[in-house]
């Protein structure tokens, strides 16, 4: 792998479950030069209730000693290291965050229950609007070998999303497909509007195949449906009021009902790049 650089990928590992999903981040580390860092949060209500603290704390440390193997067989010279944490794990991985790369965290059960409503309080959810840098929210079932899916509404932040979802297509060369969605009602339909915006902020990765489509309906909608052919959807966690705390409906959106893999973007400087530099707004 390439020279790592220091921000790590953070990876939430709270069972074995969350295997498929530390491969994942393992595959975004190596992809990106990053260390990988694991994080256990340690449940006290379980440990007290057991008939020995021992027990449960054996029991963290062996999940981490595995989730390493399975990172270790995405590449042997990643580094990996890990941590067993007293905190609540969304407490910990949005503290985290102020220093990260990337964030990695399972998807709480939305997609093993697409027709259900999540609460707020999911730590996915949590994560994906408290964290100071990108989160990529994994599913169960492994993505389909398809595009590296974007949602561009002409934002910045949408903007830095395009830059992510970029360099996600080079480096797993796949195809880039760019989504911008006319409501009903909106009289700027104008295709070159989005093929303009990709082509500025695509200068960097002349390599990558696009594909550009804007389409007229209900932007969550339409996203969604994009996404079931698509091995990564790419979106700004909130276009209108980029602050922390709060996701905007079409993240919120495809956090919920996407069946492939999300990362919502938040927390690089504008220089349209995800490796430009680590500085977070």
């Amino acid at each position: 792998m390439t020279a790592v650089t220091e921000a790590p990928v953070l990876a939430g590992v709270g069972s074995e479950r969350n295997l498929p999903l530390v491969r994942l981040a393992a595959r975004e580390a190596v992809g990106h030069g990053r260390p990988l860092h694991l994080v256990h949060a340690f449940d006290w209500g379980a440990a007290l209730a057991a008939p020995s603290i021992a027990g449960p704390h054996d029991a963290a440390e062996e999940l981490l000693a595995r989730a390493t193997e399975v990172a270790k067989e995405v590449d042997e010279d990643l580094p990996v290291s890990g941590e067993i944490s007293e905190e609540p794990a969304v407490d910990t991985l949005v503290r985290r965050s102020e220093t990260a790369f990337l964030v990695a965290v399972g998807d709480s059960g939305m997609s093993a229950h697409p027709g259900c409503c999540v609460p707020a309080e999911a730590p996915a959810v949590q994560v994906a609007a408290r964290a100071g840098c990108p989160v990529l929210v994994g599913r169960r079932d492994p993505p389909p070998e398809g595009p590296v899916l974007v949602g561009v509404d002409g934002s910045p932040d949408s903007r830095k999303a395009l830059a992510w979802a970029f360099d996600c297509a080079a480096r797993r060369e796949a195809r880039l497909v760019a989504v911008r969605v006319a409501e009903p009602g909106c009289a700027d339909d104008d295709p070159e509007v989005l093929t303009g915006t990709v082509a500025r902020v695509g200068e960097r990765w002349p390599a990558v195949s696009v594909e550009c489509h804007t389409i007229r309906g209900d932007p969550r909608s339409v996203l969604v449906e994009q996404t079931r052919s698509a091995q990564l959807a790419v979106v700004a966690a909130r276009a209108d009021q980029p602050g922390r705390g709060m996701l905007g409906s079409v993240s919120q959106t495809l956090l919920y009902h996407s069946p492939a893999p999300v990362i919502v973007v938040r927390g690089f400087a504008a220089t349209d790049g995800p490796d430009a530099q680590d500085q977070r707004p």
